[in-house]
């Protein structure tokens, strides 16, 4: 008899959202994590979104998650990156609250039916005679049995903090770090690597002298994170820019035998597009200068974050190091900053939908997978957490495609290409981020959360109405003419554009560089008053229509290869052809389709070709053989 259907170890961004979903979908849930003020904590910068991270987070919404509600409710201050770009790569980005994000989660699993919180260390996974998950142990020796255990540890899992020449076991924060797991998971046969981040010094904001720093406002918007949020908060608090200084690098490059980044007491990467001040003064040596953001942390308190001052010097040299820096000359620090390493998995370790390949109940979302960022860890506990409902109902995993979203890259990437540093979603890393973008991820998913229960009845017919708004307008643009005549040429003229010699539709106008939908209405005197983010889909689909219909027909060609599925009992070593290296990357990732298969490094167009005939044959020999049961 178990005491629940799933147990979620680790209550940060992925747990809190692979909880929620199961409970949502009716699972009777546990949720474990070391201390309440850890729920959903912000350990390194109190911010969300960004280019890549705000399609994520607008995805989480529109499957029906929580991240974005509670930024919508609790930041400090929301801005729209990349204005001057496509909207292929238009982002939001917020400064959290992050105690009133705590709060607000919290106060979310609290209310959530199906689902209990417990604090606690838990320090092993318990396995059945079969192999399969049975529970969890914690340090105080309590057992909970259930068939599903979803681990999202952080970077608690065997986590050891550096600063300077010190470093001991520790969680972000002080928190215990989660080493009896660690060697649990390694004796299990799991391949552990060990990968690296870090975060900045805070320091009290009495001490800033902002009169030497850069102002930096919030946006006002008409939308949130959430596609239930009409638009933005008028109290928003400002951030500040600095940077440091020729004084600052020299700080730093003379101190280098203490910044264990250097020593050799760290050993595993870093995240790449987020490094430390050491790395940077270092790897760039011909620049002068490195922005540094001031962003407060809460509302009402004293702490400011140092973003782009990522470091684990010691607390003197930091010191030193802060006051260095313009407006920051008699700052002083709360906390130092550090540098943290942690234990993860292997990703392509895991199936597509977040399952461990070798322990069948197990599965794993966010930093554990080698991921860095909260929103990508958020993503994975969504996924994971309707996964493990979906395999308690025995029915077939979700799986999102690149085509579909962002996560579905995110995913992709982790389980078929792995990664060798903590992984980090940007819009570069998309196929086809015309067609998937922050704007139209509620018309790409949220029927897909409807299905799941995840999305409420009414904001379901919300969304609706939504979609068969832009629907009728994209329409009505298509069919509605303008005459080529003399009157319109005038009208063209006062909207900055040339004039036309034959009827044209009001969409081939909204083609043009120089109209937009707005001044369109300089002509298009009949049209209905729509909500500002129908208009901005309309608008978007309208103008880049020639584009966004060359990606469809990129998608459609690469589908084919995707849904070209790959038995998972398949032995590649009796695939004839195959190369070596194929045979090896394959059997390990198991794809479940050719173009998984393809995306894989060292797996060559003709190791393709090659499993595509080996496919082919088998399905004609099994047709025979069925032809031949049928005769008999």
């Amino acid at each position: 008899m178990y005491d629940y259907d799933i147990i979620v170890v680790g209550w940060g961004h992925a747990g809190c959202e692979a909880a929620l979903a199961a409970a949502r979908m009716g699972a009777n849930v546990l949720l474990t994590g070391s201390g309440w003020e850890t729920i959903a904590d912000m350990p390194c910068n109190p911010s969300l979104g960004g280019p890549g991270k705000a399609q994520i987070i607008r995805e989480i919404d529109a499957l029906g998650g929580e991240m974005a509600k509670i930024i919508d409710h609790t930041y400090l201050q929301i801005r729209l990156l990349n204005t001057g770009k496509g909207p292929a790569v238009h982002s939001l980005w917020a400064q959290a609250d992050k105690k009133a994000y705590t709060a607000q989660m919290r106060k979310s699993l609290e209310i959530q039916p199906n689902l209990t919180l417990r604090v606690s260390h838990v320090e092993r996974i318990l396995i059945n005679n079969e192999k399969e998950i049975d529970g969890i142990e914690t340090e105080a020796g309590e057992a909970y049995r259930a068939p599903i255990i979803i681990l999202a540890t952080g970077t608690y899992l065997g986590g050891t903090i550096y600063i300077g020449h010190e470093s001991y076991s520790s969680g972000p924060y002080g928190q215990p770090a989660s080493v009896g797991l660690s060697k649990i998971l390694g004796g299990l046969g799991f391949n552990l690597v060990r990968f690296k981040t870090g975060t900045s010094p805070r320091i009290a904001r009495h001490s800033i002298n902002y009169a030497r720093t850069k102002e930096q406002p919030g946006h006002e918007l008409p939308f949130g994170f959430s596609f239930e949020t009409p638009g933005t908060r008028k109290n928003q608090l400002l951030c500040h820019l600095t940077y440091t200084t020729p004084e600052t690098h020299n700080i730093i490059r003379t101190n280098l035998s203490a910044a264990p980044l250097y020593t050799g007491a760290i050993t595993g990467p870093g995240p790449r597009y987020c490094p430390s001040i050491e790395t940077k003064v270092m790897e760039f040596p011909d620049r002068d200068r490195h922005q540094i953001f001031l962003e407060p942390e809460t509302r009402d308190g004293e702490t400011v974050y140092l973003g782009g001052l990522s470091t684990s010097l010691p607390p003197d040299i930091q010191t030193e190091l802060v006051h260095s820096v313009p407006g920051l000359e008699e700052a002083e620090i709360i906390r130092p900053g550090y540098a943290i390493e942690y234990d993860c998995l292997v990703p392509t370790e895991i199936y597509p939908w977040l399952e461990v390949k070798r322990i069948p109940g197990l599965f794993t979302a966010g930093q554990i997978n080698g991921t860095s960022g909260y929103e990508e860890a958020a993503s994975q506990g969504l996924m994971a957490g309707i996964n493990a409902v979906l395999k308690l109902r025995g029915q077939e995993p979700f799986v999102l495609q690149r085509s579909q979203a962002y996560i579905g890259v995110l995913i992709d990437d982790l389980v078929t290409k792995g990664t060798q540093e903590p992984y980090r979603m940007m819009t570069s890393r998309v196929e086809y981020r015309l067609t998937i973008r922050q704007d139209n991820a509620d018309l790409r998913l949220t029927d897909k959360g409807f299905d799941f229960g995840l999305i409420p009845e009414k904001r379901y017919q919300m969304f609706k109405e939504k979609r068969m708004k832009i629907q009728n307008e994209l329409t009505r643009l298509k069919t509605t003419l303008v005459p080529g005549d003399k009157n319109t040429a005038k009208l063209l003229e006062k909207m900055g554009t040339t004039p036309i010699q034959t009827q044209t539709s009001l969409a081939d106008l909204l083609l043009r560089p120089e109209v937009d939908y707005e001044t369109l209405g300089i002509v298009d005197k009949n049209r209905n008053e729509l909500p500002r983010d129908v208009l901005l889909v309309v608008e978007i689909e309208s103008k880049y229509a020639g584009y966004i219909k060359k990606q469809m027909t990129q998608i459609e060609r690469a589908r084919r290869l995707e849904t070209r599925r790959i038995p998972r009992d398949i032995d590649y070593s009796q695939v004839y052809g195959l190369s070596r290296e194929a045979v090896e990357k394959l059997s390990e990732v198991q794809p479940d389709s050719l173009g998984r298969a393809a995306r894989i490094s060292g797996v060559s167009p003709a190791d393709i070709a090659t499993l595509i005939v080996h496919l082919e044959t088998g399905n004609r020999k099994r047709k025979q053989d069925n032809g031949d049961n049928d005769e008999t």
